[in-house]
């Protein structure tokens, strides 16, 4: 059996001073007052003078070692014990070179693979609890910040195109049936065909009004016009009615 022990720095790398000490409060205020987390560099000690942990690095594993609690980029803020491995030396070392090889350092995201996460996965393969929970809850926050806008705006292009492809739909429907009432061929289809030619634009203002609700609005010359009818539809509508009355007149 052998301690796994777990070092934690606050993340001071930044080339502004400024910075530095603003994560500094940040780790003071949220973490030291309040419990909840920060913004924090993590490292597993086990067996032997060292700790190991992951970054980021162009090419090559990410993952590393150095003294434990020496890390020269960061601030060292205290050590933790874990628990106890059953593992041998030897298989610990198998373990880091596996870590090595699945951990490269291109690979490195802020959010969702650093080195808080390496240190998860090194501590479930040496049996032993992961990492308390305020060491990487900030970043987790973020990656579920992320998950969940990536998902709203998928939903939002999928909604989008969902509206332009039925748009495209009832363009050709409302395009295939002006045709087909515009071809003289359907002149005999029915009696009433030469009222029916504006039909489209009556249609076409009813389906803006399923997309865009409106109220029923008066008329220039004072009568209600049902909604989706303009007023050059209740023009027509006029146009008609005035046909059928003087075609009655004269029967």
């Amino acid at each position: 059996m052998k301690e796994v022990i777990l070092h934690v720095y606050d993340v001071t790398n930044s080339d502004s001073e400024k910075t530095n000490n603003t994560i500094l409060q940040i780790n003071r205020i949220f973490k030291d007052r309040i419990g909840l987390g920060g913004i924090f560099h993590s490292a597993i000690q086990v067996y032997g003078e060292e700790e190991w942990s992951f970054g980021f690095c162009e090419s090559g594993s990410g993952v590393f070692s150095c003294p434990p609690g020496k890390n020269p980029m960061y601030t060292y803020r205290e050590k933790i014990v874990l628990g106890e491995t059953d593992c041998s030396i030897m298989k610990v070392n198998q373990i880091l070179r596996e870590l090595s090889r699945e951990w490269p350092g291109c690979s490195y995201d802020l959010l969702s693979k650093n080195c808080n996460h390496f240190c998860d996965v090194l501590c479930e393969r040496l049996g032993v609890p992961k990492l308390p929970g305020w060491v990487n809850r900030f970043a987790n926050a973020g990656d579920t910040a992320v998950v969940v806008a990536g998902n709203a705006a998928d939903k939002l292009r999928l909604a989008k195109t969902e509206i332009v492809n039925a748009s495209r739909v009832a363009y050709r429907f409302m395009a295939g049936l002006t045709s087909n009432n515009n071809n003289p061929n359907n002149a005999s289809d029915s009696p009433t065909n030469t009222n029916r030619v504006n039909i489209p634009r009556f249609q076409g203002a009813w389906l803006k009004n399923i997309v865009s609700p409106q109220q029923a609005k008066p008329s220039a010359s004072g009568t209600v016009t049902p909604p989706g009818i303009d007023d050059d539809d209740t023009s027509l509508l006029h146009r008609q009615q005035h046909t059928e009355q003087v075609t009655k007149v004269n029967e």
